[in-house]
């Protein structure tokens, strides 16, 4: 087992619930390893996988966790919220005008200044020049329509759409417990 100084954007450990299925898969629910020994002396994880670093005091060293779970089941939300990465992912990522994938941003269906309002069922993901030029119209007045019209997505769908976009980095003590609910091949 090698020491290393460790960074403190370095070496984040997955969390698991108790039922040891992430805690969030977008964004993968990741603890700074602080927060992660700070969690395990204070009893409230198990420790499921190691890296093969350490830390260390003069007279206690530690591998540094790599998976932990809860001790403690936490009821997953079965309503996302609506932030702007979860209106991007339900979108995939792409304007749904044009399709481009660059410099996206809200469109809200009906502007608010007529009245619509920043919700599920309004607001939509679009790339700064279609937004430019749609601009305070509706769709039918800009001829332009989205490839979708806007829902309220589930849990469920935004999971679905995530395992599209991996995170860029996943170390290899992760994969066991990440997209175990996928469909396997006969």
């Amino acid at each position: 087992m090698s020491t290393t100084r460790v960074s403190p954007s370095g070496f984040p450990a997955l969390v698991l619930n108790a039922d040891f299925r992430p805690l969030s898969y977008y964004p993968l629910s990741l603890w700074s390893w602080q927060d992660t020994i700070k969690a395990v002396f204070l009893e409230r994880v198990n420790i499921v996988a190691n890296y093969d670093h350490a830390v260390h005091s003069p007279s206690f060293e530690m591998k540094l966790p790599s998976v932990v779970s809860l001790k403690t089941f936490v009821k997953p939300s079965t309503h996302p919220a609506f932030t702007r990465f979860n209106v991007f992912l339900r979108d995939r990522f792409s304007c749904q005008y044009c399709g481009d994938r660059d410099d996206l941003t809200f469109d809200h269906i009906v502007p608010r200044s007529r009245g619509g309002l920043t919700t599920w069922h309004n607001v939509i993901t679009a790339c700064s020049p279609c937004n430019l030029r749609k601009a305070n119209m509706t769709p039918d007045e800009a001829k332009m329509w989205p490839s979708q019209q806007p829902f309220q997505p589930s849990v469920h769908h935004l999971h679905r759409n995530g395992r599209l976009f991996p995170p860029n980095y996943l170390h290899e003590s992760w994969l066991d417990y990440l997209y175990w609910d996928t469909e396997l091949e006969p």
